[in-house]
């Protein structure tokens, strides 16, 4: 089974909370191979850059930077699937239809329709909305 993980179900298996415990075993219990995108990738940078930036400058930026570093060690331990031109044109033709959907997320709804793969996300209200599009929520 091959499984993409947004954001939310990502963060949850990598920081080992109790429901990423639990997914973590019914990816285990499935037979599943679990693969992230870039643009969560993009994410989880952006997010740690932005409380880099929030910080005043010094001893106030090294828990951040720590965090940072640690984040990106995290992703050798993942495959991450690519942008590529086949999803581009996905998204392009989602984007003319699905206006309502944010861009990040129809970019990994183009990466999981290009692979055919089934995409784990705590966001069905949007995800449901695409087109040949197999989303679940493992974590609720």
């Amino acid at each position: 089974m091959f499984v993409i993980l947004d954001t939310n179900h990502y963060r949850e298996m990598l920081h080992e909370t109790e429901l990423g415990g639990k997914l973590s075993e019914r990816l285990r219990e499935r037979d599943a191979d679990a693969f992230t995108t870039i643009v969560t990738v993009q994410e989880i940078t952006q997010g740690w850059t932005a409380e880099i930036n929030r910080c005043k400058t010094g001893r106030d930026q090294v828990r951040a930077y720590e965090q940072f570093e640690n984040a990106i060690h995290d992703f050798a331990d993942i495959t991450i699937l690519a942008f590529d031109s086949e999803a581009a044109e996905i998204f392009h033709a989602f984007s003319a239809s699905l206006r309502r959907i944010g861009t990040m997320d129809l970019k990994i709804a183009a990466i999981a329709c290009s692979h055919g793969a089934l995409l784990l996300s705590r966001n069905l209200r949007d995800f449901t909305q695409v087109p040949g599009l197999t989303v679940e929520n493992w974590l609720d």
